[in-house]
């Protein structure tokens, strides 16, 4: 499989334009500006202790249910009928055995760091999740009036909502950007932003008056050459200096500048952190994903020189539209992927940041239970991944739902229809992460659908506050 190549660190305004600049930007709403600011307010009180949450987006659409699938009796006969050519045998799946006792499952073959983290209690799976306006039955579905996330089955629509929290609406801002609006004034730095991007640009980490910082696995994304000893580079790096220190009278070239010189700064300053931190004892897989992980764990090492409590992190991992091939593939990047979650666990142990760390995967949708004849297409609930210290591992949250055709969760070739909604997954790790109950609304507006705003309990209880 061909891995994603990286981009040189001293690159810039290629991939991330503004992003890297980690900044207000200058087209924010005044009127959400001051409704964050009001809540944002509401959040003084949040302990200083450090929490990091790390959003894995498995883009394309992992078929999830060749990730997490029964293993015995009839769950497994009807997982096996229904998958036909596309199957995982019993004997091939890595044994789990959920703590509710709801029933054997396996995890894929190609995830043996998964399953261990599992068997540990470090990893937790979310069933049949999915982007959801309301509740919803198939004759609901069928009715044609009922609310429905908008393009549902469409890449891009359910990649954004997935981002953004809002499936009724094309929403500019993530839920991400909209938590780092409310609480982002807990951190110290605010040179920096709160939410970093492995990935660049995306919506997820984009609020009212947040951005993201995008970095790369070699650390910041700085102007090409500026800094570096080669006498060109010295020549161009002076003169950079000389235009962004200048005095200029126009408001608009001040105002680029400011910015400019900004990014300059604070990726200085990111990168002296980074490169302050010793090599960890565990060693990192090659690769995209693994490497990403490694930056992400160094710039957690770093959280007290950068000066942040709190932070997100964004990483990208594409591939999954298995149309075609799906058992090779999706075997391949499911390897890459377990193994990356055992290093970064590894890491965090290591750190003793394991409590204060949550990783979570999503996707655009899951794939057909039926096959097209060597792949799966475009379908709607999946199944999920949160691992960390905090989680209550070795279970399955939500109702893992039978494989059968024609049951009344199957809208069509064993498109299965979420029993779990996506707000509630993501809500209960804004709730971990710091937002108050009463501000979760402004994050997820449709939370209150499938859960009590007002309740004591968390919405699924996969995570211990």
């Amino acid at each position: 499989m061909k891995e994603k190549k990286t981009v040189s660190r001293r690159q810039f305004l290629g991939q991330t334009s503004c992003a890297a600049i980690g900044y207000t930007t200058l087209f924010s709403s005044l009127l959400n500006l001051k409704a964050f600011e009001a809540a944002a307010m509401d959040n003084s009180s949040l302990p200083d202790d450090y929490k990091a949450l790390v959003c894995v987006l498995l883009s394309g659409g992992n078929d999830s249910y060749n990730m997490l699938m029964p293993r015995t009796g009839d769950p497994y006969a009807e997982y096996l009928t229904t998958r036909s050519n596309l199957a995982i045998p019993s004997t091939a799946m890595l044994p789990i055995v959920p703590s509710s006792a709801i029933g054997d499952f396996g995890v894929h073959p190609s995830m043996p760091e998964v399953q261990s983290l599992f068997n540990s209690g470090r990893l937790a799976f979310i069933s049949n999740v999915g982007t959801m306006v309301q509740p919803t039955t198939k004759p609901q579905f069928n009715s044609g009036i009922h609310p429905l996330p908008l393009g549902l089955f469409s890449h891009s629509d359910q990649i954004q909502q997935w981002q953004t929290g809002r499936p009724h609406e094309r929403s500019a801002t993530g839920w991400g950007g909209r938590i780092a609006d409310l609480i982002t004034s807990m951190n110290e730095n605010q040179n920096i932003a709160m939410n970093i991007s492995l990935s660049g640009t995306n919506v997820f980490q984009r609020g009212a008056s947040s951005i993201e910082y995008a970095i790369n696995s070699e650390g910041s994304l700085g102007i090409n050459g500026y800094g570096e000893g080669w006498v060109p580079d010295l020549i161009r790096t002076q003169a950079i200096d000389n235009m962004l220190d200048a005095n200029y009278v126009d408001i608009y070239k001040s105002t680029y500048v400011n910015t400019i010189r900004q990014s300059r700064d604070s990726g200085i300053e990111f990168q002296a952190a980074i490169d302050s931190i010793p090599e960890f004892q565990h060693e990192f897989s090659e690769g995209y994903l693994s490497q990403s992980f490694k930056m992400i764990a160094k710039t957690i090492a770093a959280r007290e020189t950068l000066g942040f409590t709190r932070q997100i992190f964004f990483v990208n991992y594409g591939g999954w539209d298995h149309h075609d091939e799906l058992l090779n593939n999706q075997a391949a990047m499911l390897e890459v992927l377990s193994r990356a979650f055992g290093d970064f666990n590894a890491v965090l142990d290591e750190m003793n940041m394991a409590e204060n760390v949550t990783t979570f995967s999503i996707s655009d949708f899951a794939r057909t239970l039926t096959s097209n004849g060597n792949g799966t297409d475009h379908a709607w609930g999946g199944n999920a991944m949160v691992m960390g210290g905090s989680v209550n591992g070795g279970d399955i949250f939500g109702a893992y739902p039978s494989l059968a055709v024609g049951t009344e969760l199957d809208l069509a070739d064993g498109t299965l229809l979420p029993t779990t909604s996506a707000d509630e997954y993501l809500a209960e790790m804004a709730l971990w992460f710091g937002v108050s109950p009463t501000d979760t609304d402004m994050i997820f507006p449709n939370l209150a659908n499938f859960y009590d705003t007002a309740s004591s309990q968390l919405p699924l209880g996969f995570l211990n506050l």
